[in-house]
């Protein structure tokens, strides 16, 4: 049995040194594509909420201005909920148990969208003050919009890899 190789990087594939955040640890050389789809994600939400409450407005008056901002506001919530958890999880890089600790973190998050989706679906549900079209159409354009923005920021990133050969 032979004993493995050690890199000569002193850094794990995949990750190089910055200084992002508190303390000095490396992070994850995809960090800054996160942080990009946070910002984009929060102007994405931003300009959703301020279109579909206009839209729902001129439809069906105060009831379609808030079905428009609730919509989006829940659609942008859970894209910012899934990139904010990744670019959360990587600050735990240099933890001995980073895969599991990242990877809870991760999938945590995604339960709780799941679960925040189905009581907010069964609490707004049968509400007299909001237009549930509105609602619908808003929280779909929202999360299309956000997985546009997600596939737009990952097509263009410049992520360095490396893979090792036989």
């Amino acid at each position: 049995m032979s004993t493995p190789v050690q890199p000569d990087s002193p850094h794990p594939s995949g990750v190089e040194p910055t200084n992002s955040g508190a303390g000095d640890y490396p992070m994850p050389s995809s960090q800054p594509m996160l942080m990009r789809g946070v910002r984009w994600g929060i102007i994405a939400t931003v300009a959703a909420m301020i279109v579909f409450a206009v839209i729902g407005f001129l439809v069906s008056d105060s009831r379609g201005l808030l079905g428009g901002l609730i919509g989006a506001a829940i659609g942008g919530a859970m894209l910012l909920a899934t990139v904010g958890s990744i670019a959360f999880g990587n600050r735990f890089v240099r933890h001995p148990m980073y895969l599991q600790v990242f990877m809870g973190i991760v999938l945590g998050t995604w339960v709780l969208k799941l679960v925040g989706f189905v009581v907010a679906a069964l609490l707004l549900r049968d509400q007299p003050w909001l237009d549930p079209k509105i609602l619908f159409i808003s929280l779909v354009a929202t999360i299309l919009v956000s997985i546009i923005i997600d596939v737009v920021i990952v097509a263009k990133a410049r992520v360095p890899y490396d893979t090792e050969l036989p």
